[in-house]
């Protein structure tokens, strides 16, 4: 049965009241208002999914009513438009307008309860496809252009063929889903189903019921690995599951058969094992929480990816993306970060990766309100401000000369940096955009030890 929220709004009490027990029948949460301001106060409060809307009203007709909606973008729900006295040009107008269709009174229940269910049917369609739409300009291909990452796709390239397990091994907020997903669309299995899967979230008591299936009275229940049948299943926080069920799972990919809880019949698994982890599976394997017979099936073929710190050249391109994403998804102002912003950001730490990049540029796309966005704004945003930053790492002294107050900030920077990158030469290098010999010289002179 179909759910939602409906508004029905009628000056007519008999109409609004003898539609509202026909819908409430049907299962839907249905309120009313008399006329075109209740109407209005009603969209923001009841958020319904769907209006059947009066053309004729004694204060504000249903046509004007609409064009509102339309002209200050709250026609976000189908609007079925009713009429006693409608004509074809009335009933054009509406559906010009962006109603999506036209009823006559007295009304056919039959084809009011049709044309409701339709309607719903039809928005909702349309939601889930600007979701996948939405969504696949994430996933489609892996993005950056610095070295790194394009070894990185050149190297699922080369395995996506391969029906062999692959484990992604990656820290948390790389969106490692996005790696599968692109895995899965190089391979043989592109037009077969990818089935994704937080194991982590599967309900306790059921997780292996949930993936493989249940046989009972009632019939068989297809589990996950069924809906995945020919193309790929994605196991994400393939950590977080208990013993019991890697046992169930390394013995469906050595053998390439399952057998459904509570049944006897094996079932051919024709599909391919993606899982990730951001923990350390050797770790969990030494500890006994992970069985190492899972773990070397799952570890054939292992990809890296790398944190967003490990590639920070991307981080403008990165930027530039999430920008155009959210201003074309969610209708946010543009804003561009500034030179200083962007080569600010890219030595920042990252230590929630892609996902902290992205949810930074969304907010401050929604809470900024000048056009460039500039260092002072991101340290706002990061909860301190770029003095205070300074001062902990050093106290400028004015009185010196330009030459000494360069180096004594430059050895003050580069021991951060140093810190930061445990004492990495070559992350440093990265970081700061200069050749590993040049720093090597450079500590040299600022008289900066290199620990080993």
């Amino acid at each position: 049965m179909i759910g939602g929220n409906i508004l029905i709004v009628d000056d007519e009490p008999d109409i609004r009241d003898l539609v509202k027990e026909i819908l409430e029948d049907e299962g839907f949460t249905v309120d009313v208002a008399e006329n075109a301001e209740q109407a209005k106060r009603l969209r923001e409060s009841f958020l319904p999914d769907l209006v059947l809307l009066d053309i004729w009203m004694p204060d504000t007709d249903g046509i004007t009513l609409l064009k509102e909606w339309k002209e200050t973008s709250a026609l976000n729900m189908p609007v079925i438009m009713m009429s006693g006295h409608g004509t074809v040009e009335t009933a054009v107008e509406a559906t010009k307008i962006g109603a999506y269709d036209f009823l006559e009174k007295p009304l056919s229940i039959a084809k009011l309860i049709l044309t409701v269910k339709h309607a719903l049917e039809t928005a909702s369609l349309h939601r889930e496809n600007l979701r996948l739409r939405s969504h696949s300009q994430l996933i489609n291909v892996p993005f950056g252009r610095s070295g790194v990452m394009q070894k990185l796709r050149e190297q699922i390239i080369r395995i996506a063929n391969h029906d062999a397990p692959v484990l992604i091994i990656g820290e948390s907020g790389t969106d490692k889903e996005i790696y599968a997903r692109y895995l899965h669309n190089q391979s043989s299995r592109s037009q077969a189903p990818f089935v994704n899967v937080s194991v982590s979230a599967l309900p306790a008591d059921n997780a292996i019921a949930t993936l493989f299936g249940r046989e009972d009275k009632e019939g068989d229940r297809p589990g996950l690995i069924d809906q995945a049948n020919g193309g790929t299943l994605f196991l994400k926080d393939i950590a977080d599951t208990d013993l019991t069920f890697q046992a169930k799972l390394q013995n469906t990919i050595e053998n390439q058969l399952y057998t459904r809880v509570n049944g006897t019949e094996f079932h051919a698994a024709d599909l391919r094992f993606v899982a990730a982890t951001s923990r350390n599976l050797e770790d969990l394997v030494k500890a006994g929480r992970f069985r190492d017979d899972l773990y070397y099936q799952l570890n054939v073929l292992p990809i890296r990816i790398p944190s967003l710190r490990e590639h920070y050249e991307d981080i403008p391109e990165l930027l530039e993306f999430f920008v155009n994403y959210f201003v074309e998804q969610q209708g946010l102002s543009y804003r561009h970060f500034s030179v200083a912003a962007q080569n600010y950001l890219r030595g920042y730490e990252w230590p929630g990766n892609i996902r902290e990049l992205k949810n930074l540029v969304q907010r401050l796309l929604i809470l900024g309100t000048r056009e460039t966005i500039d260092v002072d704004e991101i340290d706002a945003t990061f909860g301190r401000t770029a003095q205070k930053a300074q001062d902990q790492e050093f106290n400028a002294n004015f009185e010196l000369p330009l030459r000494q107050a360069r180096e004594q900030f430059e050895k003050a920077y580069l021991q951060y940096k140093l810190e930061r990158a445990d004492g990495s030469v070559s992350k440093v290098a990265k970081a700061v955009g200069m050749e590993r010999t040049h720093l090597y010289r450079k500590l040299k002179t600022l008289g900066i030890e290199i620990k080993n």
